[in-house]
């Protein structure tokens, strides 16, 4: 991998704050209610009519958890690579319990985290995104950890 000097700082800088989070404790699933989601946050993957909004694509799908399930939305490349999905409008629609926005806001770094490595890995010779998108991803994975 050949990062950037933006990518490495948010890469370690991420990985720092993975290592003292507790995102992976026991308990963490535990305090917010189980779902059924889909796994796979690819805004193509939600068709909406108008009126209502359809998942056609279920491949990654199993038990989660409504604040895993949002982060996978909003974290997801397809969510900012194209314009953009208004987050903090998209996040105003749903009512969470307290455990679970505080968990929303360890899923959405887990993610970017993921994110930054996936985006990152992309080949200069034979390149998966435009120019500058790990770069773009890192400042979005910086953004997430100097939040609250």
């Amino acid at each position: 991998m050949h990062a950037s000097p933006a990518v490495a700082a948010a890469l370690h800088a991420g990985l720092t704050w993975l290592d003292a989070s507790d995102i992976a404790g026991e308990s963490q699933p535990a305090r917010v209610p189980a779902v059924f989601g889909p796994g796979d946050g690819n805004l193509a993957n939600y068709l909406w009519d108008g009126t209502r909004v359809r998942v056609v694509d279920f491949e990654e799908s199993g038990r989660s958890d409504r604040a895993y399930e949002l982060a996978e939305i909003t974290e997801h490349v397809s969510a900012w690579l194209d314009g953009g999905l208004d987050v903090p409008a998209f996040l105003g629609h749903f009512d969470l319990a307290p455990a679970e926005s505080a968990r929303l806001v360890d899923c959405r770094r887990l993610l970017a985290l993921l994110w930054l490595f996936l985006l990152a890995m992309d080949r200069p010779d034979r390149p998966r995104n435009p120019p500058g998108t790990a770069d773009h991803q890192a400042r979005r994975l910086l953004a997430l950890l100097d939040e609250g």
